[in-house]
């Protein structure tokens, strides 16, 4: 799961006056493509827990159990040399534990996967995002080489993805809902909201993980390659700054 709080808008000016969101939109078919892939996925899995054929009660959690451990990463079987197992890392992106796990990776990806897959290009967009979920998940699978519980879900991935738009756009607005203030929407710019989550999952990278689906570490290992790429990538001539918005438009929603 990706954090504790959502995000639910984001909306940036470039330099020419376009607006994202207003008019023609990002074009970002790999983004769409990948939310559509997982959520397709995840319907027709034991994990929806919708299909009959997979039974109920204790039936239903052996067939779960069986579907994360044949795709999901189990650190102590991927360094045994088989290459079923070295696959893993990229199989595990389309498998989800459950709907929280899978609305709250989807949310995230559909935000801020468009500007940044605009921004890159679609085949760089698509290796960036495998590249950097695989070795995530490699990452979480190194620093706890013993574990013999599944990982699953796209969350680093979408932290690589986090990483970058950080880098690109670090003055987008970000429209958030924070628990501590009853959920009410509030605005920031990216460069405080993603270095806030980071810090969270920092924080909770330290607790034991309950379930297949959370592990933080490789939400960590995820965000920092994904910004060392953008700015390795794109340097700083290339980030995307806002213009100011004409005064007459003030905080409305496109």
């Amino acid at each position: 799961m990706i954090g504790k709080w959502s995000a639910s808008q984001v909306r940036v000016r470039f330099a020419s006056g376009r607006a994202a969101g207003k008019g023609r939109g990002p074009s970002a078919p790999v983004t769409y493509a990948l939310i559509a892939a997982c959520c397709l996925l995840f319907v027709l899995s034991p994990a929806s827990g919708l299909g009959a054929e997979h039974g109920t009660g204790d039936e239903l959690l052996a067939a779960q159990r069986a579907y994360f451990r044949r795709w999901g990463v189990i650190p102590a079987d991927l360094f045994e040399g088989s290459s079923g197992a070295a696959l893993t890392p990229a199989t595990a992106l389309f498998v989800h534990g459950s709907w929280v796990h899978l609305l709250g990776n989807m949310l995230f990806l559909f935000v801020f996967g468009a500007m940044t897959e605009e921004r890159m290009g679609r085949l760089r967009f698509t290796l960036f995002y495998v590249g950097c979920g695989y070795l995530a998940l490699l990452g979480y699978a190194v620093a706890d080489a013993d574990s013999e519980q599944s990982l699953v879900g796209a969350s680093g991935a979408i932290s690589g993805v986090l990483g970058a738009f950080l880098y690109l756009f670090p003055r987008a607005r970000v429209t958030s809902l924070l628990p501590f203030l009853f959920f009410l929407p509030v605005r920031f710019p990216a460069w405080l909201v993603l270095p806030f989550w980071a810090v969270l999952q920092w924080v909770a990278a330290g607790r034991d993980s309950q379930g297949p689906e959370v592990a933080y570490l490789a939400h960590l290992v995820g965000f920092g390659l994904g910004f060392a790429y953008a700015w390795v990538r794109f340097g700083p001539a290339t980030r995307v700054r806002p213009a100011p918005a004409p005064a007459s438009e003030g905080e409305n929603q496109p």
